[in-house]
């Protein structure tokens, strides 16, 4: 059965970066598109960028486009979220996830069947 491990969050400044890399194991994740998510405290989980499993079609949450980018490194086996320009409102603990929906990108949390643990990213001015 996939499994999902995040990591790369932790305290960044206003206008800094982070790289979030999501590693899997247990299935190659060649046959699943993939999403992040985050959650902020008190409000509910959002995606905020996507991709098909053949990595056509990518989608970001508006509040993210231009600055968080999703890739994939297919020998290692991670998909990543380069995440620049950071604001306070990307605060939130961040998910990666995986669906089965081989060839829809989503930001829709009800599409995935495969989840992380989660990472903490804390943006501070």
């Amino acid at each position: 059965q996939l499994q999902l491990v995040e990591s790369g969050g932790g305290l960044a400044k206003v206008g800094g970066s982070l790289r979030l890399s999501c590693k899997a194991s247990g299935s190659t994740l060649d046959f699943h598109a993939i999403g992040w998510f985050r959650q902020a405290p008190g409000k509910e989980r959002e995606g905020v960028a996507s991709s098909s499993g053949r990595w056509s079609h990518t989608d970001y949450a508006d509040s993210v486009k231009g600055r968080f980018t999703i890739s994939k490194d297919n020998a290692e086996n991670t998909v990543y979220l380069q995440m620049n320009s950071l604001k306070p409102d990307d605060t939130g603990i961040y998910y990666c996830a995986a669906s089965e929906m081989f060839g829809v990108s989503s930001l829709e949390s009800q599409h995935y069947t495969y989840w992380g643990q989660g990472t903490q990213v804390t943006v501070s001015a």
